[in-house]
Order: structure tokens, then C-alpha cells, then sequence
């Protein structure tokens, strides 16, 4: 007698498992990079507001209209960091009622703040 193991997967099988693999990774890598690009610009977003909140205090104790980040940023100023979440640029200067422009969020995008 010709007993034969057939324990194991066949190359069939193993194919099929990995397009079923490729498929799932083909329509889940898009929605990941949208969410995580989405979470970028609400970031950068939410330190545009705390630098905006900033240089209002900064203007309503100093009686001026223009300071610059160095004046809002700091340990002993209004905001201890500004963290960057995607290599994005802030401005160097406030003014007071002018619109709040970071540009170059993952080296693409830009996002204004308007206060």
C-alpha cells in the first residue's frame, strides 16, 4: 500500500490567500492616508487657534497690533510649543485681524486660519 500525507496547503491555496490579502490592503492604504492627512490639518489647524488666542492676549496687554512669534512662544510666554505635525511653516509675524497662512503641511498643503 501507497500511504501519502496530505497534510499542508497547496500552491493554489497560498495564491489565492495572498490576492485576497492584496485586495484588502488595496482599498484600506487609501482611507488610512485621507484619515491621517485629515488629522494633520485639524492639528495644524488647532495651533493656528492657540496662536491666534495668543497674539490677541499679547495685543490686549501690550496695546499694539503686530508681534512676533518669538514674543508667543517660549516657556514663559503665552504658548509654551508650537509642535509640527507634518513639517509645516507658521508665520513669523501676527498682525491683528489678518489671516493665519501655514503652508507647506507634508510638503503639499496649506491651511488658513482666519480669527
Amino acid at each position: 500500500m501507497n500511504t501519502r500525507s496530505t497534510k499542508g496547503f497547496t500552491l493554489v491555496e497560498i495564491m489565492i490567500v495572498v490576492v485576497i490579502i492584496g485586495l484588502l490592503a488595496a482599498m484600506a492604504i487609501p482611507a488610512f492616508q485621507k484619515v491621517r492627512q485629515s488629522s494633520q490639518d485639524k492639528a495644524v489647524l488647532n495651533n493656528a487657534r492657540q496662536l491666534s488666542a495668543a497674539s490677541d492676549q499679547f495685543f490686549l496687554e501690550n496695546g499694539v497690533s503686530t508681534v512676533a512669534s518669538t514674543d508667543l512662544v517660549g516657556a514663559t510666554n503665552y504658548v509654551k510649543a508650537v509642535n509640527t505635525v507634518a513639517s509645516e511653516t507658521y508665520p513669523t509675524d501676527y498682525t491683528q485681524g489678518i489671516t493665519i497662512t501655514i503652508a507647506g503641511i507634508a510638503g503639499a498643503r496649506t491651511v488658513t486660519y482666519a480669527p
